[in-house]
């Protein structure tokens, strides 16, 4: 990933989205080549040089303080994952560790047994670049048999993006794959040099014809709770409340609980769904 395209296309796109009255700038009659805030405002609401904000948005100014990337936030109402991107961007990358990117990740036992245990909801594991690294029985009977995939497919951006069945699926099928597309931009910040996750990006903007737009708008997303809404072919429409966790010492996984309402239509949906495909019982006649 080029850091500085990204640094200068990530700026612009946040400068992009405040107009001078939303930012509390006085009337200007200059005309506007450009959506938004120009350069030169951005710098005055920071408190830095316009020309050092054209370093930083150029990619040529190395290592700005957290000072300035505080008042940069500001200025461009940053939120915290745009923020935690800014800081990724502006960072100075950390040298590999060798094969770090590449060596698959295992889901430790503690964490593991969690998710045994949560055999009444849907949840999975996610690692790095949104690779499934476990779902238990009713996540591979509502999204897709993960299992039974080659390891290097076990993606949920890869699913959301390029199987057809996720569009019959997801009920709310753009806006999801969006958020997606979102949380891969998030991780590409944060790993720069990620071999597989280059991959996946370029092996999306290939095959998907919406991931290019959505990877151009430069938006960034934490993955941490909201509603998502699945069409089953059994079960019918789904409605989950979902809650994502980081296990502490590993911020590189995280658990993926799809809750249900008690007494909910999804409730009885679920409890249906799970006897049809509980595994056969065996013992003495």
């Amino acid at each position: 990933m080029d850091r500085t395209s990204e640094i200068a296309g990530f700026l612009r796109s946040r400068r992009a989205r405040i107009t001078p009255d939303r930012a509390g700038l006085p009337a200007d009659t200059r005309p506007r080549r450009v959506p938004g805030l120009r350069r030169d405002e951005v710098a005055r609401l920071a408190g830095i040089s316009t020309e050092y904000y054209t370093r930083l948005e150029q990619g040529r100014a190395a290592n700005p303080s957290p000072e300035v990337l505080n008042a940069l936030a500001r200025a461009l109402e940053l939120d915290e994952a745009e923020r935690e991107h800014l800081t990724d961007l502006c960072s100075r990358p950390a040298p590999a560790r060798r094969g770090a990117s590449g060596a698959p990740q295992r889901v430790r036992p503690g964490l593991h047994l969690t998710l045994q245990t949560l055999d009444h909801v849907p949840a999975f594991v996610l690692g790095r670049r949104t690779d499934v690294l476990a779902a238990n029985r009713l996540a591979r009977a509502i999204l897709t048999d993960f299992d039974a995939l080659p390891v290097p497919q076990r993606n949920l951006a890869r699913f959301y993006l390029l199987d057809p069945a996720a569009r019959e699926r997801v009920v709310d099928w753009e806006r999801l794959s969006a958020e997606t597309v979102a949380m891969l931009r998030l991780e590409a910040g944060r790993h720069p040099e990620d071999r597989r996750l280059a991959d996946l990006i370029g092996e999306l903007t290939l095959r998907s014809p919406e991931f290019t737009t959505w990877w151009h708008d430069h938006r960034v997303l934490r993955r941490t709770h909201g509603t998502k809404r699945y069409r089953h072919p059994l079960a019918g429409e789904l409605v989950f409340s979902y809650e994502s966790f980081q296990p502490a010492g590993d911020i590189e996984q995280t658990l993926c609980v799809y809750n249900v309402e008690p007494n909910s239509p999804t409730a009885e949906a679920i409890r249906l769904l799970d006897s049809w495909t509980a595994p056969a019982r065996t013992g003495p006649a």
